[in-house]
């Protein structure tokens, strides 16, 4: 009950995007057994609004990590200003090294869920457009009045053309993980080697 009363109020907000939608008139006499068959659908389209907040959620935490690793790294520039013999001033190099790839890593990283989050908005489309085809054959099964008037062809299109455009940003995020992947190996190649000038005692993984 309680999802369906939160999709009652979520579809309402949910941008239209051009999508054909069916009339709420049409399924005011909607049979309880045809409420049933549209369960799954309305599922699908909860777990794709959840996981379009969860890649916004990324995106600010990843925004948040790379302020603090921009500070970091301008804390390390001054680490090698103030280095007072050569041993301490090899150690702030690689420290601003490391801090640097780590910057660039997580600019990578948020490439990634940029690209993750507009698939995750493409998908919530998807969902929605599907769920209107799960309305609009549960009307027309029930032969409510003014579905006959709606035609199927169009929203299976809109379904099939969303889909099309999901599996090319599908493509597009694999060749986003691949460039962050790389940028990744760089940055935990400095990490290692300030981790060894140090002993572990910084860069190691378990002093993030």
């Amino acid at each position: 009950m309680r999802r369906v009363l939160w999709l009652a109020l979520l579809v309402p907000l949910l941008p239209a995007c051009g999508l054909r939608r069916v009339p709420g008139n049409v399924l005011e006499k909607l049979p309880y057994e045809a409420k049933i068959e549209l369960l799954e659908a309305e599922n699908d389209l909860a777990l794709a609004v959840d996981r379009l907040d969860e890649a916004r959620a990324e995106v600010a935490r990843t925004r948040d990590q790379i302020r603090r690793a921009k500070e970091r790294h301008q804390a390390a520039k001054s680490e090698v200003s103030n280095a007072n013999d050569q041993t301490s001033r090899d150690v702030a190099e690689l420290a601003v090294a490391e801090s640097d790839a780590r910057v660039e890593w997580l600019r990578a990283k948020q490439r990634t869920n940029v690209s993750e989050e507009a698939l995750s908005d493409k998908n919530q489309t998807c969902a929605f457009a599907r769920y209107e085809q799960t309305k609009l054959t549960a009307a027309r099964k029930a032969k409510l009045e003014g579905s006959e008037k709606l035609e199927p062809e169009a929203f299976e299109a809109q379904v099939k053309n969303c889909d099309a455009a999901y599996a090319e940003l599908r493509e597009k995020l694999k060749e986003t993980n691949t460039e962050a992947a790389e940028v990744r190996a760089a940055w935990e190649k400095t990490r290692a080697a300030l981790a060894k000038k140090t002993f572990d005692a910084r860069a190691s993984p378990y002093v993030e």
